[in-house]
């Protein structure tokens, strides 16, 4: 009986001992922004093809066609940046139909040429430098392989080397023509 009694002791000994063991009841509520999807939820999904479809059309837009301006000298085409004013605006109206102008060397450093006409002119004092474009006096153009100070207006400039330039203008009188590219 003793063993019995020590049993059952010892018994209610390990479940007082036990009892302090126990967890605290947890809180199982939760917050969330997310939807929750419970495992026996059935999402059903169609492979069939939409009954009514769009057709959708692009439009397509055609580029405008820009116009450049180009410059030869004696046949042959030199790349200019073309000044933004209203100077090569009225030149490129002259330029529509073509335009030659006879230039002549001027002081070893320029070529000069009258365009027939004057243009639009907003002169300021420049000092020019190799491949500079620019009027003079409303109605001349002058093309520049060396430099110079005077009241002029800009029109652009050629986009060549000093000693090309030079080369190009400066052994005797030049043609120059001035046409209109659309690309």
């Amino acid at each position: 009986m003793i063993i019995r009694k020590t049993a059952a002791l010892l018994t209610g000994m390990t479940l007082i001992s036990l009892s302090g063991c126990v967890a605290a009841p947890v809180d199982t509520t939760f917050t969330t922004t997310e939807p929750v999807i419970n495992s026996y939820e059935i999402v059903e999904t169609s492979l069939s093809a939409p009954e009514s479809t769009t057709t959708q059309t692009e439009t397509a837009t055609v580029p405008e066609k820009v116009k450049t301006m180009v410059l030869k000298i004696n046949g042959t085409e030199v790349p200019v940046i073309w000044e933004n004013n209203d100077s090569v605006e009225d030149l490129m109206s002259f330029a529509e139909n073509g335009l030659s102008i006879k230039m002549s060397m001027y002081g070893g450093f320029e070529q000069v040429g009258p365009i027939g006409q004057s243009i639009t002119s907003n002169d300021e004092q420049t000092t020019t430098s190799s491949g500079d474009i620019v009027l003079y006096s409303g109605d001349q153009i002058v093309i520049f392989y060396g430099t110079n100070t005077w009241a002029y207006t800009r029109l652009g400039k050629v986009d060549l080397s000093e000693e090309e330039l030079t080369e190009l203008l400066s052994n005797g009188d030049v043609t120059i023509t001035l046409t209109i590219s659309h690309s």
